[in-house]
């Protein structure tokens, strides 16, 4: 069966506190509904200071979810790992494997975008350094015994229960990114179907005598709404679509390499890019992909037609899938 996910990144332009609330609460009742499915992941993300309120705060979510699902892994994907405080990281990420039995799957990125290094007061030229030193942290960390920190010894407790640690891969479309994943022996995730690049990492491999595995998106990955009418659909929401393709388009230099990023300024010229996709359940489980990656509330997507659209994938949709 094809790898299934939905996506969360409460994207809501203009939202109320109350509004926001709401729209919080609805994604992690549809977690715990895709769970009790059969669908086999969650993934949400981090972004910092946006306008239309894109998540910033990936772990606090994550472990709402844990707490409303019992099987559905949570893949973050991305923190930007220097923004963090590295031991705190590491005890958060611990605590959340406990708690979620090792549900948790961690892509590790640097970011693109100086505004969130600026948020934060972090040189954003420092980022790599930065990284290194978050995932060099993190492993000695989850091993539970004391280790040399910034000039003094400290320890870290709890250990998590995933072994030898939990799940973390190294983000990036960069040969830097692919470097230090192969250096440190973690896996790699590439931020798109970068086939070049997971042939640079295992080369990598071999000259750091380190062993480890490329989780890499398929050359086609849309994000997917399902409907029973698409036209009606592109021409009632198409604008959530399309203000978040924008948004993230915005955010992202020549040199950033992603699987979604589109190109469209107009909700026609998204419909014909194929980055977003809305298709009705027939069409969707005809797909023929690896994974298919629902995103019910892109853009600022109304809840209920969020809800049609999970309702449909996992009715209709994944019964097709699992043959």
């Amino acid at each position: 069966m094809p790898v299934t996910v939905v996506r969360f990144n409460l994207v809501a332009p203009g939202a109320s506190p109350a509004e926001l609330g709401a729209r919080y609460r609805a994604a992690l009742e549809m977690a715990a509904y895709a769970d009790d499915r059969g669908v086999g992941t969650v993934q949400t993300e981090e972004h910092h200071g946006a306008e239309n309120n894109w998540l910033p705060c990936p772990f606090a979510f994550a472990g709402a979810v844990f707490g409303a699902t019992r099987r559905v892994a949570v893949t973050v994907s991305a923190i930007i790992g220097p923004l963090h405080d590295p031991l705190r990281l590491a005890e958060e990420i611990a605590v959340l494997d406990l708690l979620s039995g090792g549900r948790l799957v961690t892509v590790a990125g640097i970011g693109y975008r100086p505004e969130e290094y600026a948020h934060f007061g972090v040189d954003f030229t420092r980022r790599g350094k930065l990284q290194d030193e978050v995932l060099q942290t993190l492993l000695r960390a989850w091993t539970g015994e004391p280790f040399p920190y910034r000039g003094r010894t400290v320890r870290v407790t709890p250990r998590p229960g995933t072994a030898p640690h939990p799940l973390l891969l190294v983000g990036g479309s960069s040969r830097a990114a692919a470097r230090r994943a192969a250096r440190l022996g973690l896996p790699f995730f590439p931020s798109a179907h970068l086939p070049e690049l997971e042939a640079y990492y295992k080369e990598r491999l071999v000259e750091y005598g380190t062993e480890g595995w490329v989780m890499m998106p398929a050359a086609e990955t849309p994000l997917l709404h399902v409907a029973e009418d698409p036209d009606r659909a592109w021409a009632r929401y198409g604008r959530h679509f399309l203000h978040e393709a924008r948004t993230y388009a915005s955010w992202q230099s020549g040199a950033v390499r992603s699987a979604v990023r589109s190109a469209a300024t107009s909700v026609a010229e998204l419909r014909a890019e194929g980055v977003y996709r809305i298709l009705t359940p027939e069409q969707c489980a005809g797909l023929g992909l690896g994974s298919y990656v629902l995103h019910p509330l892109a853009g600022g997507m109304p809840v209920e037609e969020g809800w049609r659209s999970l309702q449909l994938f996992c009715e209709r949709v994944l019964p097709a899938l699992q043959g």
